[in-house]
């Protein structure tokens, strides 16, 4: 593991320093820091240094990035979306292991160094597209912290083996136990989110729900998501991603769910589509909810959208939002940096000495600068390593 001596840096935007880099560790921040014998001394150039980038919520496995375009052609509703993609996957042999990979590996470059996949398991594809993601997991797993949710893309109840095959999975090795949509799409939300969390009490894992479901069907199943977390102890372990019901909902019925959400610690993952509404990130935070930002799907069946720059995923947080002012823009920024880390449960995470050494540099004068402008990554640090350089992997990283 190389020593590094990170020289004329603002971390976070504040005055110059060096950064010391051992053992894969932030070793020491200071001015004028000696360089050991052993370092590698990279020059800063007064760039702000940022910790590496967080990617909450988003499809390695099913993205089509760097392959040849795909006409979209799907209807508009969400179950048109999930049977034609998995028709499409079955038919052209979709190879997840070399796909997830390539995705992983954009990310990289761009300075995420950590993220949270979610990976569908369905009776059609049993376990390959999750055995696929777990190769490119293990390929990686000395640069880039990949979390695996075990998602149930098809519905959980609606095609009988489904929930085996969730079980398997975190057997298998997925970190987080996912789910969809317990009344719109399973029909039977009570008996949808009993299984569901059974699962994950025998596994003690933690859970990860899309909510795609508007309104007052959302609230209900939000509600039901809430009583079983209480009731199981799951405090902190659970996230639901997208709730677009938060956005639809009374601002008093709103407000009572994201004070239940605080106190039991159930964390808020959202993609801020221009499409849908979005549950309100600056008085979710009020709350004390964690807002964890996240792209969703990367140029996939779903959609041909989207882009491994978590600096952008932020910019365009904050473009939903409305967020102008320069501390408003960092809220954004926080998304996918502190508050992802924290709400994904990543750890050893940020700018001070003993926590892993994920850095970024770029050139930017501030924190919302560097959200509007998305510059090129002068610099990417991963666990110690040096993995990119202006935007490009390094030769031994490129060739994983």
């Amino acid at each position: 593991m190389p020593t590094l001596l990170i020289r004329n840096v603002r971390p976070m935007g504040a005055s110059p320093v060096d950064v010391l880099v051992r053992d894969g560790r932030i070793a020491g921040i200071g001015t004028a820091l000696s360089a050991p014998a052993d370092a590698t001394i990279e020059e800063g150039g007064g760039a702000l240094l940022l910790p590496g980038l967080v990617e909450g919520h988003t499809h390695l496995d099913k993205t089509m990035w760097g392959m040849d375009w795909y006409c979209n052609e799907v209807g508009t509703n969400l179950i048109d979306k999930i049977e034609n993609e998995r028709a499409f996957r079955h038919s052209s042999g979709h190879d997840a292991a070399a796909q997830s990979l390539a995705l992983a590996k954009a990310f990289l470059a761009l300075g995420t160094t950590r993220l949270r996949t979610h990976v569908d398991v369905d009776t059609q594809a049993g376990l390959r597209h999750l055995e696929g993601t777990l190769r490119t997991r293990e390929a990686l797993r000395d640069l880039q912290q990949i979390q695996i949710v075990a998602f149930p893309q098809s519905g959980l109840l609606g095609r009988p083996g489904t929930a085996e095959l969730l079980d398997q999975s975190l057997a298998l090795g997925a970190d987080v136990l996912g789910g969809l949509d317990p009344s719109a799409i399973d029909g039977d939300p009570v008996k949808s989110l009993d299984v569901l969390f059974d699962i994950a009490d025998k596994h003690q894992r933690p859970i990860d729900i899309h909510l795609h479901e508007p309104g007052a069907m959302g609230a209900f199943s939000l509600d039901l998501i809430l009583q079983r977390t209480e009731a199981l102890g799951m405090q902190g372990k659970v996230a639901v991603s997208h709730g677009f019901c938060l956005g639809d909902v009374a601002e008093r019925e709103r407000e009572a769910l994201l004070a239940r959400m605080a106190k039991l610690g159930v964390v808020l993952v959202t993609s801020a589509p221009p499409s849908r509404s979005v549950p309100p990130l600056l008085a979710s935070r009020r709350a004390g909810v964690t807002v964890v930002g996240g792209n969703d799907g990367i140029r996939d069946a779903w959609t041909p959208y989207g882009n491994p720059d978590m600096l952008e995923r932020a910019m365009l947080i904050g473009l939903r939002y409305n967020l102008r002012r320069d501390d408003e823009v960092e809220v954004a920024l926080d998304t996918v940096t502190y508050s992802g880390a924290r709400g994904c449960g990543f750890e050893a995470y940020g700018l001070v000495p003993g926590n892993r050494a994920d850095l970024v540099l770029v050139d930017a004068q501030t924190l919302a600068h560097a959200v509007v402008s998305r510059p090129v990554r002068k610099l990417v640090v991963a666990g110690g390593r040096v993995v990119a350089r202006d935007g490009a992997l390094v030769a031994e990283v490129a060739s994983l």
